[in-house]
């Protein structure tokens, strides 16, 4: 089909319920997810731990996978689920430098991840100190003039961390006013990005001197993390400042339903993938439909969802960043919304891609084993699975 996707060997939706008269997938073929993800789960653990601590690519990205089992999958080993996902941790928690201050790649992940856990295992002085270690990140969040705002590396990804501790534990785990300081950070700095530019949207963000547009790097992950904060007092400015930010964004696209990396970008209407392209950007088109419900916004989210049905076998991998797993996700995020069985069917079609596992000819991702990579996001994927309504794309979806 291309040089970055295979051609889908797969026919579209027929109409035939994909779901049971329960409204669950049948047995049979949650048996075959299990077991894959068995099969999947004894690579990762034979090949051994990482050997970096991020979550992004590291023991912190084990720790997640493990969490997520504890929730998804149990089958009697939730206590043994969560003590791997310590055991994990407990390198990135020790080894810490503060100089990286974001979930994915940062010092917020391990600590989140580790506040969450210890809590699961009534360890709460260990939990508090976690959070405690953490909210104390958060004068050089808002401070840093260096910081960037996107999600893997900057604000957005340090106030990811706050809000998957107040979702996994409660709203009021976390100090409400250091979220509304970050997030009045990352308005600021996109307020005054868009005015010295003379931008006629009010919010602009760069990194690394490029003004990225996808979920990793740029707006489409900003825009979508700001949406998820869910704070009353900060409706108005959604009205104002992230709505009009994503109306700039809706003339980007190209007509085929894909969304550019990066304003100005030479590749042109090449990526289909989560950190750069419709599977990133089909996110925040939903939550901005949920959000103002303006039908604008879920039409462009319906064309990201088709050319990543055309076009999202991707050739580098399985991965959750730029692979098939990933790129799965946008079709659970779009049948969680509209219950249209029809992105359920592409989910699962997308999974059975996965379950062949290393027979298509894929690239090797450098950490072949990461959650956001390599297998542990696959497998991360196939438990998303196994209950689709409750499916959250990893370090990213609340």
């Amino acid at each position: 089909m291309s040089d970055r996707a295979f051609r889908n060997p797969f026919p579209d939706y027929d109409g035939e319920s994909v779901l049971t008269e329960e409204g669950k997938l049948p047995e049979p073929y949650l048996k075959q997810l299990r077991g894959k993800i068995d099969e999947l789960l004894s690579r990762v653990e034979a090949a051994g731990p990482e050997d970096d601590d991020s979550v992004y690519v590291g023991g912190a990205g084990r720790a997640t996978l493990y969490l997520h089992l504890h929730t998804t999958v149990g089958d009697g080993k939730g206590e043994e689920y969560l003590q791997k996902a310590l055991a994990n941790l407990q390198h990135p928690l020790s080894s810490m430098k503060g100089r990286k201050l974001s979930f994915m790649c940062g010092d917020a992940g391990p600590l989140a991840l580790g506040a969450i856990v210890y809590s699961k295992l009534g360890q709460a002085k260990k939990s508090q100190d976690c959070l405690q270690r953490l909210e104390s990140f958060h004068s050089k969040v808002i401070s840093d003039d260096t910081m960037p705002d996107e999600i893997l590396f900057g604000r957005t990804g340090y106030l990811y961390a706050l809000l998957l501790i107040r979702r996994e534990l409660g709203r009021d785990f976390v100090n409400s006013e250091i979220i509304s300081k970050v997030v009045q950070a990352v308005l600021d700095s996109g307020q005054r990005m868009s005015k010295d530019q003379g931008r006629s949207h009010p919010l602009m963000y760069a990194w690394h001197d490029k003004h990225y547009l996808g979920s990793a790097h740029g707006l489409a992950g900003i825009f979508y993390m700001l949406m998820q904060v869910q704070d009353p007092s900060f409706s108005s400015t959604l009205t104002t400042l992230v709505k009009p930010s994503i109306d700039y964004m809706l003339t980007l696209r190209f007509p085929s339903g894909n969304c550019p990396s990066s304003l100005g970008s030479s590749s042109g209407d090449k990526l289909v993938h989560w950190c750069h392209g419709a599977p990133g950007w089909i996110h925040m088109f939903l939550l901005a439909y949920k959000t103002f419900g303006d039908e604008q916004y879920l039409e462009a989210a319906k064309g990201c969802a088709d050319v990543i049905w055309k076009r999202g076998l991707l050739k580098k991998g399985y991965g959750i960043c730029h692979g098939t797993a990933g790129n799965a996700y946008a079709f659970l995020a779009m049948f969680k919304l509209t219950k249209d069985q029809k992105y359920l069917y592409r989910a699962c079609k997308f999974a059975d891609w996965c379950c062949d596992y290393g027979t298509h000819g894929c690239g090797t991702p450098d950490r072949p084993y990461s959650l956001f990579e390599g297998m542990s996001g696959t497998i991360y994927f196939l438990a998303d699975l196994l209950d689709p309504l409750t499916a959250r794309f990893p370090a990213f979806e609340l």
